[in-house]
C-alpha cells in the first residue's frame, strides 16, 4: 500500500486550517473492530505478507514528521489494539499498539476523513464499522498545543514556523504547526492537543496527543510505545510495560489479554522471563526514527539445531544505520534482509527435503518456501526456528509460529504450508536497503509474554500455553 499523494495532503491541510477554530474536546462509545477474513487462506497470507513488507519498508526508511492494565486484542489484519480514554468526560477509542513509533493520535472532529481505510469513516455503510472520532469541543480538558509549549519541539524537531512567535513575546497565541506523518502503509495529519488521558487507576493531565482530521490506509488511531519523548511510556514515566501476543487463530471479538503499564521498580511477579539487553540505537540525523526502535542483541539463528552462518554486519547495528534486529508489535510476519533470509530459507529447504515444494502457492502468497503436506502430519518433520540472544536468552518458536496453512484441498486431506518470514523482492518489490536487517514480528511471538524493561534497558520474554 502506498501513502496518499502530495496533492491530496495539501488539500487536506487547507481544509485542516479552516477547522482550527472549531476544535476546542469528550465521551463517545466505540465498538471493537469486526473481523473481515479473506475467503481463501492464501489470499489472507498474501495480504499479511504484503503488509509486513510495507511495514518493513517504513521501518527501514522512515519518513520524518513534517511542518496500569487494559485489554489487548488481536485482529485479522495482523495487528493488536487497546482501548484508551481521553477527555473530560472520557471518550474511549481503539488504538493500534505500536512499539515501532512514538506518536499517539486519534481520529478527531466531526469532519474526520479516512480514505482507503479498512473501516469506513461513514456511518451510512452498513457493511463496515464506522470510525467514531474524538470530539475535542465536548471535552473541557482539551487544549490546542501552542508554539511556545516545549512539547511542540517533540513533534517538530526543526521547527522554524514558531520563530516569529518566540521572538515576539511570551503571550504569543500561535499554535504548534500541523503535523503530517507518513507511514509505510499510509499517512495521517492534524494538530497537536494537550489532553487528559484517563487510565483505570490513574489520570494523566496534559498528555500530548495528535488530533488527526484526515488519514489514508489507517484503520484506527495509533498509540506509540517506542522510545522517545513522544511515546506513551515516556510521557507516563513508566519503568516497564508488558503484554502477551495473542494467537492469530483466536476469535478476535472475544479473546483478549492484558497490557500492563508499570511505573514501579518491582520485579515481574510469577513469571521467570529470559532477558537480553537492548542495544544502543543508531543516531542518524536523516533517520531520527531509528532512535525510537527497540534493538535487541541477536547473536545467531538456528534451524533444526543447525546454526545459520549469518554475517555479523547484519546482526549488529552499523554506523550507517544498517543492520541489527528490532522487536516490532506492528509487524505481522518477521522480516529478514535478503542476504539473511536466503541463508535461513536454504536451511529449511535442506532439512525439509522430503516434502515437495509448492511453487505455485509461493507465487500467490509472496511467501517461501512452501511445502505440500498430507493430513497425516506425523509423517512430516519440520525443523525448529530459534533465535539466540546475547546473555544466553533463546527464543524457540513452535511450529504454529513458523508455518501457516496457505491452501487446503476440498477433502481436507492435504494442503500447503508456508514459512511465515518475508523478505524484499520475492513478489517483485524493490529491494529494501538500510535500517534494521531483521524485524521480529508478532506472528512469530504468538503466545509469548514480553516485557520491555525500560528501567534496566532490557527485553524479556517467555512462551505461554495461552495468553488469555
Amino acid at each position: 500500500m502506498a501513502a496518499s499523494s502530495s496533492s491530496c495532503s495539501l488539500l487536506c491541510f487547507l481544509s485542516l486550517l479552516s477547522l482550527l477554530t472549531l476544535i476546542s474536546s469528550t465521551t463517545i462509545p466505540i465498538s471493537h473492530f469486526h473481523k473481515y477474513p479473506l475467503p481463501l487462506p492464501y489470499q489472507n497470507l498474501n495480504y499479511l505478507a504484503s503488509s509486513s513488507l510495507t511495514r518493513a519498508h517504513h521501518l527501514k526508511n522512515p519518513q520524518p514528521t513534517t511542518t496500569t492494565t487494559t485489554p489487548i486484542f488481536s485482529h485479522s489484519y495482523g495487528a493488536y489494539s487497546i482501548s484508551l480514554s481521553f477527555g473530560n468526560p472520557s471518550q474511549t477509542l481503539p488504538f493500534l499498539l505500536d512499539t515501532g513509533s512514538d506518536f499517539t493520535w486519534f481520529p478527531c472532529t466531526h469532519h474526520y476523513r479516512c480514505d482507503n481505510c479498512s473501516f469506513s469513516s461513514s456511518t451510512t455503510n452498513p457493511h463496515r464499522s464506522p470510525i467514531l472520532p474524538f470530539i475535542p469541543k465536548l471535552s473541557s480538558s482539551s487544549k490546542i498545543l501552542g508554539c511556545l509549549n516545549p512539547k511542540c519541539s517533540w513533534i517538530h524537531r526543526s521547527n522554524t514556523q514558531c520563530n516569529d512567535c518566540k521572538q515576539s513575546s511570551n503571550n504569543c497565541t500561535q499554535i504548534c504547526p500541523p503535523y503530517l506523518i507518513l507511514y509505510g502503509s499510509g499517512s495521517t495529519g492534524g494538530i497537536a492537543l494537550s489532553e487528559t488521558l484517563n487510565l483505570p487507576n490513574k489520570t494523566v493531565h496534559d498528555f500530548l496527543v495528535g488530533c488527526s482530521v484526515f488519514s489514508s490506509f489507517q484503520p484506527a488511531g495509533i498509540v506509540g510505545f517506542g522510545r522517545g519523548l513522544l511515546s506513551l511510556p515516556s510521557q507516563l514515566g513508566l519503568s516497564k510495560f508488558s503484554f502477551c501476543f495473542l494467537s492469530h487463530h483466536l476469535d478476535e471479538t472475544t479473546a483478549n489479554s492484558s497490557l500492563v503499564l508499570d511505573n514501579s521498580s518491582k520485579k515481574s511477579q510469577g513469571l521467570k522471563l529470559s532477558y537480553t539487553d537492548f542495544v544502543k540505537n543508531p543516531k542518524l540525523a536523516d533517520k531520527p526514527a531509528f532512535s525510537v526502535y527497540y534493538y535487541v542483541a541477536l547473536r545467531h539463528i538456528s534451524v533444526g539445531g543447525q546454526r545459520v552462518k549469518v554475517p555479523y554486519r547484519y546482526l549488529s547495528p552499523q554506523l550507517d544505520g544498517s543492520g541489527g534486529t528490532i522487536v516490532d508489535s506492528g509487524t505481522t510476519f518477521t522480516f529478514m534482509s535478503r542476504e539473511v533470509f536466503e541463508l535461513v530459507a536454504a536451511e529449511f529447504r535442506k532439512q525439509v527435503k522430503k516434502q515437495v515444494r509448492a511453487v505455485g502457492v509461493e507465487a500467490m502468497t509472496g511467501l517461501r518456501p512452501c511445502f505440500n503436506v498430507s493430513k497425516e502430519m506425523k509423517t512430516v518433520s519440520f525443523p525448529e526456528l530459534r533465535f539466540h540472544f546475547k546473555g544466553g536468552a533463546e527464543m524457540a518458536l513452535p511450529l504454529e509460529n513458523i508455518f501457516a496453512m496457505a491452501w487446503e484441498d476440498e477433502k481436507r486431506s492435504g494442503g500447503v504450508v508456508c514459512l511465515t518470514v518475508v523478505t524484499d523482492g520475492v513478489a517483485g518489490e524493490r529491494e529494501l536497503v538500510g535500517g534494521p536487517s531483521i524485524i521480529l514480528g508478532n506472528f512469530q511471538m504468538q503466545n509469548f509474554h514480553v516485557e520491555f524493561d525500560l528501567r534496566n534497558d532490557r527485553f524479556g520474554f517467555r512462551r505461554q500455553q495461552s495468553c488469555n
